[in-house]
């Protein structure tokens, strides 16, 4: 056997998935040198997660392909829910238009395609390597602030060796990186076996350009166009059946008949037909030390409501810039423990979210049913449900060292801030970049604003009667600081002190001279 291949990188992410990939493109956008390792040599082809929402193609914008992902992905109109006879219980319109994160609320996509697409924009970044055909054997912590991490060139047999100050592990439900910081899997207790199907056809079925879940304890299920020619069905297996009972259309017709109408077989392309297990983990610890779990390593959340995928890119936007700021001297290391704070609760609050819905789907027999016949319906007259089934805003960060939480009602600190277009036709990401950021009704005054731009971060004030005065105004707030990752910080009516408590803010010597005496707004 040769000797080892020994290298040197900032990070190692483990695991090229939307995850990974995800999280190795906005290191390398904050300056970072990141290796990524993946099992397999290129993208796997078959399709898996089909939706994403508004706040993850928010994030898709970041990394640089909002255009492209829109070019491969199709808005979806919202959510319906049918009884075991296909009539509708209730429906939950989704805008196709630009929502207050500047894009579709529900947007249907083929993973591969998604994947496809990352990777080419990772290839962009001078400052990143994708190696494929990696298998990852050992991550050991072997002395303070530096981490090995062992792997195999599957082609070759070859050995490598890579000393890091990071590990980010990407890699999966049976993800080493989670073994190796001893972090088992809590199990929430859910578990159901789907038959999952994908259709490829010309022919139009003439339905509703939404979600629909039949929900029917005997055989719920799942419908979704996905593209022009794209369809999934999912359908709960019962305990004698499995995927090979309906291995092709003949034998699956039965369950998608209620959608295809007279389409006859020949002109349906069955891609794929497999089956899952639904679970629904979370991770008990999410880090040790330098190393961090992310997606399906951290957390497996059911598919009711299509946030499984998207939760893994909201871990990566929420621990990348940390890291890189810890890495680039911005930061404290300190402010690492914020990851598992904020991530593990809003993760744990989106699977209840998705028990809930499978639980509305499948439990309960006849009497189930004539609960859901009686409360489906009324479900649109409860204002926060109704907010969140319809809009679909995720929870709020729970406090940290960087989320500085409000007893007020209507509080924006841990929520995202809103992406408006603004008044030179940019939205407000583009100005903020990769920065803290102060967004405020009131100009600071001039040495503020020195100070302010000396520790690199971007003022905008907001007009009077704009979307985010509004937006302000509705929080009871002023100024709002504004976090790398578009979570609000803090909130309140003085800019300059709540700007005062970002990690790592200070005063210089000259400007602090030059103004001895400093004005709130």
């Amino acid at each position: 056997m040769p000797d080892p291949v020994t290298q040197s990188v900032p990070v190692v992410v483990v695991g090229a998935g939307p995850t990974g990939v995800t999280a190795a493109t906005l290191l390398a956008d904050h300056g970072v040198p990141t290796l990524v390792l993946d099992r397999w040599e290129s993208v796997y082809p078959q399709p898996r997660a089909v939706h994403l929402d508004d706040e993850i193609h928010r994030i898709l914008a970041r990394l640089g392909v909002a255009e492209e992902f829109a070019a491969i992905s199709r808005p979806a109109l919202g959510l319906r829910l049918l009884d075991q006879n296909h009539h509708t219980l209730a429906q939950f319109d989704r805008d196709p238009a630009r929502s207050r994160h500047g894009f579709p609320q529900a947007n249907m996509f083929d993973q591969p395609e998604l994947e496809q697409l990352l990777r080419a924009n990772l290839a962009t970044r001078p400052n990143v390597q994708l190696h494929g055909n990696s298998e990852v054997t050992g991550v050991t912590q072997h002395e303070p602030g530096r981490v090995r991490v062992t792997y195999s060139d599957r082609a070759t047999g070859t050995e490598h060796v890579v000393e890091t100050s990071y590990v980010l592990g990407c890699d999966g439900a049976n993800s080493i990186v989670r073994a190796s910081i001893g972090a088992a899997m809590d199990d929430l207790r859910f578990e159901q076996r789907w038959l999952v199907a994908d259709v490829v056809t010309e022919a139009e079925l003439n339905q509703w350009d939404g979600v629909h879940q039949v929900c029917d304890p005997v055989r719920a299920a799942t419908y979704m166009r996905i593209g022009p020619d794209r369809y999934r069905w999912e359908f709960r297996l019962r305990p004698s059946e499995t995927a090979a009972d309906f291995s092709t259309m003949a034998t699956l017709r039965a369950l998608v008949a209620p959608w295809i109408g007279d389409v006859a077989d020949a002109e349906l392309d069955l891609v794929r037909v497999t089956e899952y297990t639904f679970r629904a983990q979370i991770a008990d610890s999410w880090r040790d030390r330098n190393v961090f779990v992310l997606g399906d390593a951290a957390h497996l959340t059911p598919p009711f409501i299509g946030q499984g995928m998207g939760a893994g890119l909201r871990d990566a936007i929420n621990l990348a810039w940390k890291v890189a700021g810890v890495i680039n001297g911005e930061l404290p290391e300190a402010v690492l423990a914020t990851y598992q704070q904020e991530r593990k609760p809003h993760a744990r609050s989106m699977i209840g979210l998705a028990l809930a819905m499978g639980w509305a789907m499948t439990a309960g027999g006849h009497v189930g049913n004539l609960v859901r016949r009686t409360v489906a319906p009324r479900l649109r007259l409860i204002p926060g449900l109704r907010d969140k089934l319809t809009h679909g805003a995720t929870p709020s960060l729970h406090a940290s060292a960087l989320v500085s939480k409000s007893r007020r009602p209507h509080h924006l600190a841990g929520t995202l801030c809103p992406n408006p277009v603004l008044a030179d036709g940019r939205r407000l990401d583009m100005l903020l970049g990769n920065s803290f950021a102060l967004v405020t009704t009131t100009r600071p005054l001039a040495f503020q604003c020195a100070a302010l731009a000396e520790q690199g971060i971007v003022v905008h004030v907001a007009a009077p009667g704009s979307e985010l005065e509004r937006w302000l105004r509705r929080g009871h707030a002023t100024a709002a600081v504004v976090r790398p990752d578009r979570t609000v910080m803090s909130a309140g009516r003085d800019g300059w002190s709540l700007c005062a408590a970002i990690p790592g803010f200070t005063l210089s010597a000259r400007t602090h001279s030059t103004h001895p005496t400093i004005q709130t707004n």
